[in-house]
């Protein structure tokens, strides 16, 4: 069972629910008695980035880092 505490406790006690998440607690955030966030341990690693799986597909003009022409008013 998930333990409910209002924002104003979760902003005050943030350091114990922390440990408390990290323990296997799962401490749900409400606000007006509404549900608003849940604070639970994250177990899963986070794959590593791989870069350029995109290769190709985005073009960059050699003139990118040019600057902007004057704007010009078109009546």
């Amino acid at each position: 069972m998930a333990t409910r505490v209002n924002v104003h406790r979760a902003k005050t006690d943030f350091s114990r629910l922390v440990s408390r998440a990290i323990a296997g607690e799962r401490i749900i955030i409400a606000k007006a008695g509404r549900p608003i966030a849940e604070l639970t341990w994250l177990d899963e690693k986070r794959k590593r980035r791989v870069p350029g799986p995109d290769q190709g597909l985005v073009l960059i003009g050699p003139d990118f880092d040019d600057p902007l022409p004057e704007f010009e008013e078109y009546i």
